[in-house]
């Protein structure tokens, strides 16, 4: 009866190297909470800046995100169900966006930072009323792309050779640009790195025009942020390259040396 338990209980597509980076992914999740629980607590209590509370929420939706790719991933296809395969990877998807959301935010303010309280006569306030639209802009778009991708129908986001490694028949016929979904080509390949890269790239150009700590800050934070960008991509690339090993393994560990990267960039005294 015992035997029987264990083998009903039994993971049929669970091998070795996945438990190595289903490991790695739950650190990550946890690097993620303590870094939004320092930001959060740490940094925009004590400041009571914006900037800060977008620095915290970035991690909390990052991992609620990678948690949704954990299902996504690790757990839905062991149930067989396609439906619960997709449902978790458009709210995956859609929570990364919102990550998203936070680093625009955040890039809104570096970009058109308030020049003070807009009812002073010595502010134009046009001028500030623009950027307000500007910096909503940015916050906005990238939760409309995320609404979107959970409404487009499942042939724009389903990933037929991924269902394949798990026996997985569907009746759905994908719509593909060079093989890929075409939902996620847009979204993972046009739309994502269109807004991700602004970040880093805004970084190094801080640090290019600050001196000291704070061109340490920003320089560090640009290769943190431009590592876990690589991390997410590698992903794809070593799967593109049937390196499913090398896959399991490099890119959780570019993601969490980006993460150490990110906090001691946001760790100097000087900035508090």
């Amino acid at each position: 009866m015992i035997s029987q338990e264990i083998n009903f209980m039994e993971m049929l597509f669970f091998g070795f190297f996945d438990s190595i980076e289903l490991g790695l992914y739950f650190v990550i999740i946890g690097y993620y909470f303590l870094i939004f629980a320092y930001f959060l607590i740490m940094r925009f209590r004590v400041s009571q800046k914006l900037y800060w509370l977008f620095f915290s929420l970035l991690f909390l939706s990052l991992s609620i995100s990678r948690g949704f790719f954990v299902i996504y991933y690790f757990y839905a296809p062991e149930t067989q169900s396609v439906s619960l395969i997709m449902l978790n990877y458009r709210l995956a998807l859609f929570f990364t966006w919102i990550a998203i959301s936070c680093l625009m935010g955040m890039l809104g303010i570096f970009l058109l930072p308030p020049e003070g309280n807009i009812e002073k006569k010595s502010v134009d306030k046009t001028k500030e009323y623009i950027k307000y639209v500007v910096r909503l802009g940015l916050i906005i778009s990238p939760i409309i792309i995320g609404i979107v991708a959970l409404s487009l129908p499942d042939r724009l986001l389903i990933d037929i050779e991924f269902l394949k490694q798990f026996f997985i028949l569907t009746p759905i016929e994908p719509s593909t640009i060079a093989g890929y979904p075409a939902g996620r080509f847009v979204i993972n390949l046009i739309f994502q790195p269109l807004f991700n890269f602004l970040v880093p790239i805004m970084f190094f150009y801080l640090a290019k025009k600050t001196f000291g700590v704070l061109r340490k800050s920003y320089a560090i934070n640009g290769t943190g942020f431009l590592l876990y960008y690589i991390g997410r991509l590698s992903y794809g690339i070593f799967g593109t390259l049937n390196l499913p090993h090398t896959q399991a393994i490099l890119p959780p560990l570019i993601i969490l040396l980006s993460l150490l990267l990110i906090v001691i960039a946001n760790s100097f005294e000087a900035l508090k």
